[in-house]
């Protein structure tokens, strides 16, 4: 008899999809996207080249997961904020959060495994496809939660389209300052000071 809950089935797919993705960074950022095989990237993870392709449809799918993964969160860890808390602020914390970069964190810098994955991503035109259909997966997931909170209808309302593109192009902007940054700069400022303009309305500098 299976007394496995599944919950824990659930979460075992789940970290298992997050070593096939991390994996294949890994791989790709050591060896170059053309010369890492699916065969690579499951040997390093344990499993066989059929479930990786359970998982992913290709190499490019399993790099943009990350991405895509933690804007998901993004939108879970909205829903999550308290329900007084006004919208920008509790985007702000949500972000943040997930960036692993909350108040109370220490606010340390994104693992080096990340950085990796966001600069495979921005750098390679055959990635470029995966990246934007992970951009609109997260942005739809987003959009849903402040539909949720602002009482709004993700499908006849502007607003919360709106707030999760522009949420997104924040954190693009702020992301894309830090890699390229003359001097070394601490992300969260960068992220709360780009959602702080979004949230007094972009006024002029």
């Amino acid at each position: 008899m299976n007394t496995e809950q599944p919950g824990l089935r659930e979460r075992k797919k789940q970290e298992t999809r997050n070593a096939l993705s991390w994996a294949t960074i890994r791989l790709v950022v050591e060896r170059g996207l053309d010369a890492v095989r699916v065969e690579d990237i499951a040997a390093e993870v344990g499993v066989s080249p059929r479930t990786f392709n359970n998982y992913f449809a290709s190499k490019g799918e399993a790099i943009a997961a990350r991405h895509q993964e933690r804007a998901r969160q993004i939108a879970v860890e909205l829903r999550a904020r308290p329900e007084a808390e006004p919208l920008w602020e509790a985007i702000t914390h949500a972000v943040l959060a997930r960036f692993g970069l909350a108040e109370g964190t220490g606010e340390r810098e994104p693992a080096q495994q990340w950085l990796d994955g966001v600069r495979l991503m921005v750098s390679e035109p055959a990635l470029q496809g995966e990246l934007r259909k992970a951009v609109a997966a997260a942005e739809a997931e987003f959009a849903a939660a402040v539909a949720e909170r602002t009482g709004t209808d993700v499908e006849r309302d502007l607003y919360p389209k709106l707030v999760a593109a522009a949420v997104g192009a924040a954190m693009t902007t702020a992301i894309g300052h830090w890699l390229h940054a003359s001097e070394p700069v601490p992300m969260a400022p960068l992220l709360r000071d780009a959602l702080h303009q979004l949230a007094t309305g972009l006024p002029t500098p």
